[in-house]
């Protein structure tokens, strides 16, 4: 099997949990997923699977739009609701200051990586230290936040949406607005609703998937949205070899088309924007 799958992943499961699942249901090893998603989260998980697995670097860039809520007044160890509590504090916040404490969050930033994640450093989980008790220094990242808007306040909750870029942490986000609204929070639940392209709506349940119920998308499909390039018998002699090119396209990357299927993404080779290379290829499986 080959294609992309658009999973609404359950909450108390790991992404690997699902990819484990999926693996067995599909009878398949060649599969992984475009972006984890916390136990306590659920929403869009984009599944690759067969030759599209050479499309997960590409999906896992692409922005992500989440629905997350706040209980105001407590901060725990892994800045979600399931972890320890680790400090109280009262609040004093109201819709106006909420709105521009959010907004003050917009474009690129610097974000501190949460202890309790994946993330390795020298060879380690985080958070395999952190449950070890031991302390290092966390790494930090440029994230970017494209937009964020307030949803709701009331009592001691705040629902936001937010869409920003790859590797963004939104429990961390949340800690760093509750910071700026003077008292402490935690968040309490998550939601991706889009990934890129791919709407929490076009989604299916693992349940589906167990029962037949669902479709596949093809590479023209998970790339639609991708600059496309139709290239002539010569020029398909020099990409099956995987060589450079002329570069025609001015975007970064195309999709390099014959007789009507992918057979490569190349990207830009040069600081001149005149040649490209292989990025991903495809021939073996589509011709």
């Amino acid at each position: 099997m080959n294609g992309i799958l658009l999973i609404n992943k359950p909450i108390n499961f790991t992404s690997r949990d699902v990819v484990n699942k999926l693996s067995g249901i599909l009878h398949t090893k060649k599969i992984g997923h475009t972006g984890t998603l916390d136990p306590i989260a659920t929403g869009v998980l984009v599944i690759c699977v067969g030759n599209t697995t050479k499309l997960c670097e590409i999906l896992t860039s692409e922005y992500k739009e989440y629905i997350a809520t706040i209980k105001l007044g407590i901060k725990t160890d892994t800045l979600d609701i399931t972890g320890n509590v680790i400090e109280e504090k009262e609040f004093n916040v109201n819709e106006t200051l909420i709105k521009e404490v959010l907004n003050s969050f917009l474009g690129k930033s610097i974000q501190t990586t949460p202890i309790y994640s994946a993330v390795k450093v020298n060879g380690k989980k985080l958070y395999e230290y952190a449950r070890e008790g031991k302390s290092i220094e966390l790494p930090k990242r440029e994230i970017n936040i494209k937009s964020i808007e307030l949803l709701s306040y009331k009592n001691d909750e705040i629902s936001f949406k937010a869409t920003v870029s790859k590797g963004t942490y939104i429990r961390a986000l949340i800690d760093d607005i509750c910071a700026k609204l003077n008292t402490v929070g935690t968040m309490s639940s998550l939601v991706r609703t889009k990934q890129g392209k791919f709407t929490l709506k076009a989604t299916y349940t693992l349940q589906d998937i167990e029962e037949n119920n669902y479709k596949v998308l093809n590479i023209e499909e998970a790339l639609s949205d991708l600059n496309t390039i139709e290239i002539d018998d010569k020029l398909y002699e020099k990409v099956k070899n995987g060589s450079i090119i002329d570069k025609t396209f001015k975007s970064d990357i195309a999709c390099l088309k014959y007789q009507n299927k992918i057979i490569a993404i190349y990207k830009t080779y040069d600081k001149d924007d005149t040649k490209a290379k292989p990025f991903k290829m495809f021939i073996d499986n589509n011709n």
